[in-house]
This record gives C-alpha cells, structure tokens and sequence, in this order.
C-alpha cells in the first residue's frame, strides 16, 4: 500500500460514472414500466417502505465507508481520476468492490420504494454492464500501476462479495 506519483493520463479509463449507469437502468426501467402499466412487486406498502429504506440506508453506508476509506488513504474513489494507493484494507478485505455493491443494494432499495418490477429486473443487467465496462477497465488499469501487489490482492479478495 505504497502511495505513488500518478502520471499524465493515468486512470483507469472509465468513460461514464458508475453512478450514471446505476441512475440510467433505475430510471429506464421504471420509465418503460410507467409506459407498459407494469403490475405491483405485490408487497404491503408498510412492508415496501420499510424494505425500501433498509435497502437504501444500508446501500449508502456501504458506499459512505469505502468511500471514506479512500479518502483516508489519500486517494480518489472515483474511477476517471489517478489511484494514488491500493485500498486492500476495510470493508475491500471482503470485496474488491464495495462502492459497486453499495449502489447495487441502493438500486435494488430505489427500485423496491418505487415499486417497479422491470426497474428491479434492470439490476442484472446493470451489473453486467459495471461489470464488463467498469470493473473490468479498473483491474486492468490497477494490475499495470501496482503489478504482483494488486494480482496477490486480486487473488485474494473476491470481485463483489
């Protein structure tokens, strides 16, 4: 976990903000549910509420303490800026991907308080999309800044849980 100087250029080369997807499917998919009249999830509206502000609470912690992780190690979360440090401590001894996980958990949240079953169904393919055209650019972009260190960690530690 050795702090190093970012060069010219150097990110990981994520062209949208992983928020913008997770915002993008949440939105699409109530939207076409809106239009095609989808049906309820069929839960108490008590039951959704309560369910929906678990969700949402326990998604944004999740985001807020790996979030605030990286800050305390001095380096940026947000993926179109330079890694500055290999976070390998916190909550990313569990997961290599806990703000990922957190919005996940936050869009599942969203979808539920908004009672959309295609919203709540857009969630798999979100996470392909993070998958394949975030995450993906992220590792190949730490393995070539922190070679062995980022491999022994990714051998490690799991991708999302």
């Amino acid at each position: 976990m050795t702090p190093t100087k970012p060069g010219r250029g150097d990110h990981s080369g994520v062209v949208v903000p992983p928020p913008a997807i997770y915002f993008a499917f949440l939105l699409g998919g109530w939207g076409v549910g809106q239009w095609l009249g989808e049906p309820s999830l069929g839960l108490a509206t008590e039951v959704r509420r309560g369910l929906a502000l678990v969700l949402i609470l326990g998604g944004l912690l999740l985001d807020g303490a790996a979030a605030g992780y990286f800050r305390r190690l001095g380096t940026p979360p947000e993926p179109w800026k330079p890694t500055t440090v290999l976070a390998t401590g916190g909550l990313y001894r569990f997961s290599r991907n806990p703000i990922y996980l957190g919005f996940a958990i936050t869009y599942l949240g969203l979808a539920v308080a908004m009672d959309s079953p295609i919203a709540l169904g857009l969630l798999i393919p979100c996470l392909i999309v993070v998958d394949r055209f975030v995450i993906a650019r992220e590792e190949r972009y730490l393995s070539a800044r922190f070679g062995p260190e980022y491999e022994a960690y990714r051998q490690k530690v799991r991708r999302w849980l």
